[in-house]
């Protein structure tokens, strides 16, 4: 399956980027248990950030990351089979799953409910 990743990424940090990049390095860590599993993960930013880096924005959070960051994860749900919301307050990864949900999408809130398939 190709599972998207969704929990915290700016949610909590006030815009402090060493924290914002500590939590996308956890969300990376996610992704590696979920490929071990035998699924392709993915993670909007990792597709969000070059777009937005490459549009000109300077950090995230600035007005040109912002409109890449949600739309692209919005997009990138219509081509997943399954999300996993990794605990933690967050409104997009929220979103996410109300997407999701409203796709009939699998939603997986606990690694062990994903299943293992051998390569």
């Amino acid at each position: 399956m190709l599972i998207l990743i969704a929990g915290p990424v700016r949610s909590g940090t006030n815009g402090n980027e060493v924290l914002i990049h500590e939590n996308i390095k956890k969300l990376d860590q996610i992704a590696l248990q979920v490929y071990q599993r035998g699924h392709t993960p993915v993670i909007g930013e990792w597709l969000a950030l070059p777009l937005a880096s490459a549009a000109g924005s300077q950090k995230i959070g600035d007005e040109i990351s912002e409109s890449f960051l949600y739309p692209v994860a919005h997009r990138l749900i219509h081509c997943c089979d399954a999300i996993l919301r990794i605990p933690g307050a967050s409104q997009g990864a929220d979103n996410d799953v109300r997407i999701g949900k409203e796709r009939g999408i699998s939603i997986f809130t606990q690694l062990d409910e994903i299943p293992v398939v051998e390569a």
